[in-house]
């Protein structure tokens, strides 16, 4: 069986942790931020963790 290669888009987007987390940047956080109160600007700077089948289909695109 020979070795995956590595989705390298999806290698950009996301991050797995040593305990085996997926981990991605929100979304909205780069233009139009007048509308969005400090609180929910703050917020978005945190990781997100994907789950379910998403995490799956994630760690498959970079041969985990």
């Amino acid at each position: 069986m020979p070795k995956l290669k590595t989705h390298k888009g999806t290698a950009k987007r996301v991050r797995v942790t040593k305990s085996g987390k997926v981990l991605r940047r929100n979304a909205a956080t780069h233009h139009k931020l007048a509308h969005q109160t400090a609180r929910a600007k703050r917020a978005k700077t945190a990781d997100s963790s994907v789950n379910g089948s998403a995490k799956q289909t994630i760690r498959r695109a970079l041969g985990l």
